[in-house]
């Protein structure tokens, strides 16, 4: 069943993660085994760009698949709970998002390609997910809360315009807003231009040239992840933090730099909450750009519009 869309006066949604993490870590391990699906077809490009997912109309989309001659997509429909995979032959098959174990869902979906002659093999452990059990046996993550999935959906929405608007900004090289699923994390990244050390890796599950290509090259980067608490934060880092990074002054009022993490944080309650959330969060891309910019002596006015 299609869900009304909220009132203008409410297109942040309340989101506080108590009420949906089950949900959200049920919802990760689904983009993620549709996100393996897109990495087992397409090329390596930049920083893994090729395996996220893009905010769509009505949930989150892989794009385009090849698949030999034919291609496909895979899209996530939070209006009406379902998986929907279409091809460019003009066939489609929906698999409804309910409560059920990840693995009944992993089964469903690689029997759905299979249906399709789209057969598909991927390594079915979760990454950057400490404990993480394998999709095809994981009976312990079965939670799905529709509604609370829809309402992430309209918040990311909100922010990927946010996020486009910051891009619109930068000349430089810059990334697409798009959604990560190894952190379950919606992000947008600029780059200096120049290499980057060797990152030392260590995320779960994740050998280090994931992280090598991650984080080739010099960048600020900003984002949503839907947790620990709250509602939620943005964050900004810069890789590598240049020195007086953590120290600097930036905006909004409620941004601080979390020390254990290493990146400076806006809960998204500050956001939403806001006379504009649109200028907060605005407020907070740009000043902690700034912030690593500065500190990290980027060639700013050759690379800002």
């Amino acid at each position: 069943m299609s869900r009304p869309m909220p009132p203008p006066d409410s297109a942040w949604p309340r989101i506080p993660v108590a009420d949906w993490s089950a949900t959200r870590d049920t919802l990760q391990l689904m983009t993620q085994v549709v996100g393996k699906i897109r990495m087992a077809h397409t090329p390596v490009m930049s920083h893994w760009w090729n395996v996220v997912l893009h905010v769509s109309s009505r949930g989150l989309t892989t794009g385009l698949i090849p698949y030999g001659s034919r291609g496909f997509t895979m899209e996530f429909d939070f209006i009406e709970p379902r998986l929907v995979v279409t091809t460019t032959t003009g066939e489609s098959r929906s698999i409804p998002l309910r409560e059920r174990p990840i693995a009944d869902f992993y089964r469903d979906v690689m029997a759905t390609l299979d249906d399709l002659d789209l057969r598909t093999d991927i390594w079915t452990m979760p990454v950057e997910i400490p404990d993480a059990i394998p999709f095809d046996v994981d009976h312990e993550h079965s939670a799905y809360d529709a509604d609370a999935a829809h309402r992430f959906w309209l918040a990311l929405v909100q922010m990927n315009r946010v996020f486009d608007e910051f891009r619109s900004r930068y000349v430089g090289k810059v990334s697409p807003s798009h959604f990560f699923w190894g952190a379950c994390d919606l992000a947008v990244t600029r780059f200096s231009g120049r290499p980057a050390p060797k990152h030392p890796g260590g995320a779960p599950n994740c050998g280090p040239h994931v992280m090598w290509e991650a984080y080739s090259h010099e960048v600020s980067s900003a984002g949503y992840w839907p947790g620990p608490d709250g509602e939620g934060s943005f964050y900004s880092y810069a890789y590598p933090e240049p020195d007086g990074f953590r120290s600097a002054r930036v905006g909004p009022d409620a941004a601080s730099f979390d020390e254990s993490l290493g990146e400076f944080l806006l809960p998204y309650t500050a956001v939403r909450e806001a006379a504009d959330p649109d200028a907060a969060l605005l407020e907070f891309l740009e000043s902690t750009y700034v912030a690593a910019a500065d500190a990290g002596g980027w060639d700013r006015s050759a690379l800002e519009r």
